[in-house]
């Protein structure tokens, strides 16, 4: 580093809270003085701010203590704000409230100089600012002793749990990691921010604190993320380049929002106005809502769509199944139409000449909202040249989803925004193909447990997030019972459901056996009414049988996983899943989430035939029992990664860095390259 021959007699030193954030270097050097005398008269102000001069006497590690707890990361060298660096006598800091670094330099106890160095941060700061406010935000508390955890300076150690101490007359509760040869670290619980949870794919190894391996391990991570932003920027570049019209506030915009039936949750409000400051830009937006089946993410997306409507747009539902798809379109259609917007369903129960009808209203302009499966993709809905249609959309237990055709314009009108319902249902070339054939299109991903790559890429910054973590007023936690299969349980549960005047959701996932399945279940329950819903019935039946389920002439339904998407029935709160050993992770949390939807208690029994589970299921039911209360889908995602693997998305040599700081640190230093590489290109 180069000094500049500029000297100062006096440092401000800011702390890293949300409060400090979103101020300009200006601001602080223009409210200094009042800043100074806080300092003097507020006990709250102790934590958040000091003030060096030349020549104080100061004790250095004190001095060190008080940067980490301002929540300051130590590097090896400092590039941006709020880290610091330590060497010997000389500390080397780039305070948030200035626009360049200061080097520190100490004489015994006393401060000899304060220098400023001739450098910037190598990212812009109110990037800076976006990528410490998620890091605020993301962190946790609720450890669980004996777990793996990062500390942003000092690396992977074993939390073991929280510990009261007295230091400087102040008692203060810390938690306790472990570190090799019984090191032992305490960080105050007010600095939860700089610990996150460890994620990884092999055992990572625990060095001893002190030292600079982790410093430098860390450098050299971020000389990799460094790396792989370059290649995600030129991906996203594109992407950033298009523009569309902003879409204006509607009057109307307060009226509709007014015939939602329940009261928003803070979560939802706030993913309402994220959405709708996308929508108030020039720029296409590809937001994921992340949040808990039941938790009101199509409340979010309707109210999207209404706005885009309003602009005159058309705007698109996509869901992977017939069932949802015609759950949504009773809805949507209830809601919009008393405000004059046109809804129209596409799926294979329209028969070919509806669906001609349908497609030509909406080449017409005659339709605003468009709800349906794969079937909505193909080329003779949005047309454009080149593509071709994809396959009918066989039943999911059997076929991925096929590839959509380009797309293009709609008659008179254009489609402005697609929202794809379960997002984790679809391959990545389903939005992919449409996004690029229509540069301008607003997209709006709804999943409760996004798939590793969309989890990987919202976690890294690279995606806009809203998540909704909030419960509705009265939902309970569903209670999650996992044992083997046992006839005599299963009979008792059935029994206890109807008792209570409920039904059952029985899930026997292979086609061939399920009228076995029905056979058996009825001698457990005789007086109970069986339906059966599997994604080889003709969709007409699959219909006819949900609202017969829905109007209570069914008791137990025995279904494939079909049932995994979107079903919303109040009063099924009893879910029996019977080999729950060939289940994934998510899959299981998501059929879990099909239940618990009212005010009363709901039980899920996930259980196996098998006289032993593989090490993977094991894995897959203790985090799915791990994650019993409500809100759990972003921690599902988590450990569904953790558990599969990211080979596959990352590549080997990335996987590897994951392994030696943890995923979210490893996210945050990718976030802080793509942010790095942005403020370059704007130079």
């Amino acid at each position: 580093m180069n000094d500049r021959d500029i000297k100062q007699k006096e440092l401000l030193v800011v702390g890293l809270t949300p409060e400090s954030l979103g101020k300009p270097a200006l601001w602080y050097a223009q409210n200094t003085g009042r800043i100074k005398e806080s300092l003097e008269t507020s006990l709250s102000w102790k934590n958040k701010a000091l003030i060096l001069s030349v020549g104080d006497k100061a004790v250095l590690a004190e001095f060190l203590r008080a940067l980490d707890e301002f929540g300051y990361e130590k590097v090896l060298n400092v590039t941006r704000y709020g880290e610091f660096a330590h060497r010997g006598g000389i500390i080397d800091v780039f305070p948030l409230n200035l626009d360049y670094p200061v080097r520190i330099e100490f004489a015994g106890n006393y401060i000899e100089e304060i220098n400023i160095l001739e450098q910037r941060s190598d990212i812009e700061r109110t990037d800076w600012e976006k990528i410490m406010g998620r890091a605020l935000d993301a962190r946790q508390s609720d450890f669980k002793e004996g777990e793996r955890v990062v500390h942003l300076d000092h690396g992977i150690g074993i939390f073991s749990g929280k510990t009261e101490l007295k230091i400087n007359e102040e008692r203060r509760e810390y938690f306790t990691i472990e570190y090799a040869k019984g090191d032992k670290l305490f960080v105050p619980i007010t600095l939860s921010r700089k610990l996150s949870r460890y994620l990884g794919f092999s055992e990572p190894a625990i060095a001893r604190l002190g030292g600079t391996l982790w410093l430098k391990t860390k450098r050299k991570v971020r000389e990799d993320a460094l790396i792989m932003a370059k290649q995600l920027f030129d991906i996203y570049a594109a992407k950033e380049a298009a523009e569309r019209e902003p879409y204006q506030y509607d009057i109307l915009e307060k009226e509709f929002a007014a015939t939602f039936q329940y009261e928003e949750t803070p979560d939802q409000a706030r993913a309402i106005k994220e959405i709708m400051d996308d929508l108030d830009k020039n720029k296409p937006s590809d937001r994921l809502i992340c949040g808990d089946v039941g938790f009101g993410k199509t409340e979010v997306a309707l109210r999207a769509m209404f706005r885009v409507v309003m602009g005159g747009k058309q705007a698109a539902i996509l869901s992977p199944t017939t069932i949802l798809a015609d759950q949504h379109y009773n809805n949507a259609k209830a809601r919009f139409e008393k405000f004059g917007i046109k809804t129209a369903i596409l799926t294979r129960l329209q028969s070919r000449a509806e669906q001609k009808k349908t497609i030509k209203d909406i080449h017409e302009g005659k339709i605003d909202v468009i709800v349906g499966t794969h079937r909505i993709l193909s080329k003779d809905v949005f047309s454009a040249e080149g593509g071709s249609p994809p396959k009918a959309d066989a039943p999911l237990e059997h076929a991925s989803p096929a590839a959509p055709a380009e797309a293009g314009r709609a008659g008179g009108k254009n489609l402005g925004l697609l929202v794809i319902d379960e997002e984790q249902r679809f391959g990545v070339k389903a939005k992919e193909t449409l996004r690029s054939a229509r540069a301008h299109l607003d997209v709006l991903s709804l999943s409760a447990t996004p798939i590793p790559r969309t989890f990987y890429f919202a976690l890294a910054g690279l995606r806009p997030i809203s998540r909704i973590q909030t419960a509705p007023e009265g939902r309970q936690s569903v209670e999650t019972i996992i044992m083997p299969w046992k006839k005599e349980v299963v009979r008792e549960v059935i029994n206890k459901e109807l008792a209570r005047g409920g039904q059952v959701y029985f899930l026997h996932n292979r086609i061939m056996t399920i009228k076995q399945s029905r056979d058996e279940i009825q001698k457990l329950a005789p007086r109970a009414n069986i339906g059966i819903i599997h994604g080889r019935l003709g969709e007409k039946e699959l219909i006819e049988t949900m609202h017969k389920l829905r109007s209570g002439q069914i008791d137990v339904l025995i279904s494939t996983t079909i049932i995994e998407n979107g079903l919303d029935l109040a009063n099924v709160n009893t879910l029996i899943v019977e080999d729950a050993s060939r289940l994934g992770l998510s899959q299981a949390y998501q059929l879990r989430g099909r239940i618990g939807r009212s005010h009363q208690k709901a039980f899920a029994y996930f259980l196996w035939r098998k006289k032993r589970l593989s090490p993977k299921a094991t894995l897959r039911l203790e985090a799915l029992e791990e994650a019993a209360e409500l809100g759990s889908g972003w921690r599902i995602a988590e450990r569904d990664l953790e558990i599969r693997g990211a080979g596959n998305i990352l590549g080997r040599e990335q996987s590897g860095n994951v392994n030696r700081v943890g995923l979210n640190l490893y996210c945050q230093m990718l976030s802080e390259a793509v942010e790095q590489i942005k403020s370059s290109a704007n130079h």
